[in-house]
């Protein structure tokens, strides 16, 4: 049975409470001014949904915390190309997978049809705010592959 993911929880918990922190106010507060509330609010998940992912999936933060928990505070490049990174990127082929987003065909990954639409609305987003190489990946040399 698939799970509802941390994204999906949180979209859920941020309209649950902003439905009920908006009635409470308004049944308390006289009157209530609700755009400053939501403008509040609003700050407050912004910034909470960027610490989460920011912290949640971060493959630099999870090698850096690995580090700082050995007894000698050093680790060997090769331990985080032969064994961190690996595990990350299965861990992650295991989420793209289950979401339904990417089939496994042996050695290679197939993206299903709702994989090719999520990737068709990332790529429409990108482009309508104009977001470019974020310096993670080089999209031309992948394109151009």
């Amino acid at each position: 049975m698939p799970t509802l993911s941390p994204v999906v929880i949180l979209a859920f918990a941020a309209v649950t409470a902003h439905a009920l922190g908006s009635l409470l106010g308004a049944m308390l507060i006289h009157p209530f001014a609700y755009w400053n509330a939501a403008a509040v609010f609003c700050f407050g998940v912004m910034s909470y949904i960027y610490l989460f992912g920011a912290v949640y999936k971060s493959i630099s933060l999870r090698i850096l915390l690995d580090l700082t928990r050995r007894p000698a505070r050093t680790m060997e490049f090769s331990d985080i190309s032969d064994r961190q990174i690996p595990e990350i990127f299965n861990e992650r082929s295991a989420i793209l997978i289950e979401g339904g987003l990417v089939d496994a065909d042996g050695d290679t990954f197939v993206p299903t049809p709702a994989g090719q639409r999520l990737a068709a609305r990332i790529a429409r987003g990108r482009r309508l705010f104009a977001i470019g190489d974020t310096g993670l990946y080089d999209f031309d040399t992948l394109k151009s592959k």
